[in-house]
């Protein structure tokens, strides 16, 4: 399981396991109150992707809106390919 140490790294592995089979990717996100600590992990069954972080509200932010982003790229090109 790859622990990514930057946020750069991580978020361009994940969006590619994510847009590789979109209906597999799950995410999760854990956050430790005690420790302030955020934890995301992308997965597909096959391959983890872990990022630790005690930025939270900074990783935050940023992870919402790529995945927004990345999501919406990937319905466009489906509602393209369904034209």
């Amino acid at each position: 399981m790859p622990q990514y140490q930057t946020w750069e790294e991580f978020s361009r592995a994940a969006e590619k396991l994510y847009l590789a089979d979109p209906m597999k990717a799950r995410v999760v996100l854990k956050y430790r109150h005690s420790d302030g600590s955020l934890c995301i992990k992308v997965t597909d069954d096959l391959v983890c992707l872990v990022y630790r972080t005690d930025q939270a509200q900074d990783v935050k932010k940023k992870f919402h809106s790529q995945l927004m982003l990345t999501v919406a790229k990937e319905s466009c090109s489906v509602a393209i390919e369904m034209d």
